[in-house]
């Protein structure tokens, strides 16, 4: 692409024809602020606050929209500018819940941030009529206040571009707009997946995750109760970013330290169920694989795309693996195994799950998958930023934690355990143990990544030659891409053996769950990619890289199970899929 020449703030630049002038500034080293910008996602120019002065325009233009060209001459913080900006934020706290102190976005809010950068002082200066709404907290992993709302439509964009759900958009018009859902449904009565992507795409405290800390500081006060928690994978490269690691960084010693503190009983790894996943998981592909039987075969660890599929597809239902989720294995083992094994009624368990994922909160919710009638399998499922919160109320010094190791015999995961928690990873453990198993010779270190089912792009294929047979796959993150997949196998246009599937794009290391960056960091990071490479680093160095290899994992079918695809397993660990009314 060839490049114009053009000044910013009488700086001269050359910079990439075509490209927004907010590109443009940011490119020359100049940020210019936004907040209902999201690169690729969100392109509206609604917001008003990165608009700038340009040479001969006859009117404030929006950055994040406005092409560059050849001599244009723009000038981004000028008086004009500030002035402009300043009234855009003191009209948006016009008609704004001013609940900062006790927000949950308190500190990590884009709005706050902003007010405190152009020194807002007059919080009330349009002060007049404010719009009441009733908080929409019938769902069962978030809420929505829309008297904290600020019409920016990022979570719109989410929902519908990069989710293809679209259950969400603006109602009404002028004063009275606000997002909610068709015909002011509660977000349960829809088709709504539980994801939580738009909750990670607001720039305020207008949508959060349902806050469970509580209950589960309930339940750890109570006697009565043995309190066991599992930390699923992308936790371990996510925690970190709430107390000030680089993105990417794996905590997983400090994490443990800190749950020990803050009491439960027991605290272990979900990666000793994911490699248990793969264990079941690899042998129903086998067996489906020989018999041509259903196929493709495809991956059931992400809730959100199991709603998906049983509202927006019910017709692939057959397709799905009936393999529970790593959560929901681990608290079915905990329940029966476990208890068993500690001589613990399985009432008194109180089992609570540390998930990247807002749709786990769901999860937990189906009673049709409990291995006990009328107990949860999971009692709680808090997410990595509730996580951090408990940490930092409980005032538990996380940063100079010592590194401490998760307990027995729930607390040994392999590498392939550990790497779900990115886009193809739960594809690239299956393989590892799939090629093993059919050809009977062993993946080493040079030859034990299947690389062409890594990375963040949104779907990615591949085949393999394994024992003299060919399978193939495919992996698709977010599902907008997940139905491009699935209408592809439905029109016949391509087959495949395994298809892997994750709602949120880039897998769990981005699940609606995980800490929130600002749009002035998601807009130039490659979050996923970093948080990803975290995961693939502890695979690396883990001592056992194969689910198949796991010894914890080989005693508990020794001492329970029997063998992978048992009939004791399939009532445990494996569960069945629900037609939904798509609204």
């Amino acid at each position: 692409m060839a490049n114009v020449n053009i000044k910013i703030n009488n700086m001269e630049c050359s910079v990439p024809a075509g490209v927004s002038i907010l590109e443009a500034a940011r490119l020359s080293g100049i940020e210019i602020p936004t907040l209902c910008y999201l690169k690729e996602v969100n392109e509206i120019g609604a917001c008003r606050i990165c608009v700038v002065e340009v040479k001969g325009a006859r009117s404030l233009v929006a950055a994040c929209v406005f092409p560059v060209a050849e001599g244009m001459e723009i000038l981004t913080n000028s008086p004009k500018v500030i002035a402009s900006r300043k009234t855009t934020l003191e009209l948006l706290l016009s008609t704004h819940k001013k609940e900062c102190l006790s927000c949950v976005r308190s500190g990590n809010c884009e709005l706050q941030k902003l007010c405190k950068d152009y020194g807002i002082e007059d919080a009330h200066r349009f002060d007049g009529f404010r719009p009441k709404y009733e908080i929409d907290d019938s769902a069962s992993h978030m809420y929505r206040d829309d008297e904290k709302c600020i019409l920016c439509r990022r979570c719109v964009a989410v929902c519908n571009k990069n989710q293809a759900v679209g259950v969400i958009g603006a109602n009404d018009r002028g004063i009275d707009t606000h997002i909610a859902s068709p015909y002011e449904m509660p977000l349960n009565s829809t088709s709504c997946v539980s994801c939580g992507q738009c909750i990670t795409a607001c720039p305020t405290g207008a949508l959060s995750e349902r806050d469970d800390t509580q209950k589960v500081f309930d339940a750890i006060n109570d006697p009565e109760k043995f309190v066991i928690v599992q930390t699923a994978p992308a936790t371990r490269v996510g925690l970190g970013e709430e107390f000030g690691y680089p993105m990417g960084s794996i905590v997983t010693g400090k994490m443990v330290a800190a749950l020990r503190r803050l009491g439960f009983d027991k605290v272990f790894d979900t990666n000793f169920t994911a490699d248990l996943t793969i264990m079941e998981e690899a042998t129903e592909f086998l067996q489906r694989f020989t018999k041509k039987e259903n196929l493709p075969l495809i991956t059931s660890c992400s809730p959100g795309w199991i709603k998906y599929c049983e509202f927006y597809y019910p017709e692939m239902i057959p397709h799905l693996s009936s393999c529970k989720s790593p959560m929901g294995m681990f608290g079915a083992t905990a329940k029966t195994y476990y208890a068993e094994k500690m001589g613990i009624a399985p009432e008194k368990i109180y089992s609570v799950a540390i998930m990247p994922c807002t749709a786990k909160k769901f999860e937990a919710e189906r009673m049709d998958h409990t291995a006990i009638e009328g107990i949860a399998d999971i009692d709680a499922v808090l997410t990595t930023r509730e996580l951090a919160r408990m940490i930092k109320k409980q005032g538990i010094l996380f940063n100079v934690l010592p590194d401490d190791e998760y307990d027995a015999p729930f607390g040994l995961g392999s590498g392939a355990g550990t790497i779900f928690g990115a886009t193809g990873g739960v594809m690239e453990a299956a393989l590892r143990t799939a090629y093993e198993t059919l050809t009977g010779e062993s993946l080493n270190d040079e030859n034990i990544n299947f690389t062409d089912v890594r990375g963040t792009q949104g779907i990615k294929e591949a085949t393999y030659t394994i024992a003299g047979n060919e399978v193939r796959v495919a992996v698709a993150s977010g599902l907008a891409n997940a139905k491009k997949v699935l209408d592809i196998v439905k029109s016949g246009e391509k087959t495949y053996d395994f298809i892997e599937i994750m709602a949120c794009p880039g897998g769990c290391v981005n699940g609606g769950g995980q800490p929130i960056q600002p749009a002035s960091v998601r807009n130039n990071v490659d979050i996923r990619a970093k948080r990803a490479a975290g995961l693939y680093e502890d695979d690396k160095n883990l001592p056992v890289r194969k689910s198949h290899e796991n010894p914890d994992i080989k005693q508990v079918y020794a001492e329970y199970f029997g063998e992978p695809g048992s009939h004791k397993a399939h009532e445990i660990l494996h569960t069945g899929y629900t037609v939904r009314k798509k609204y």
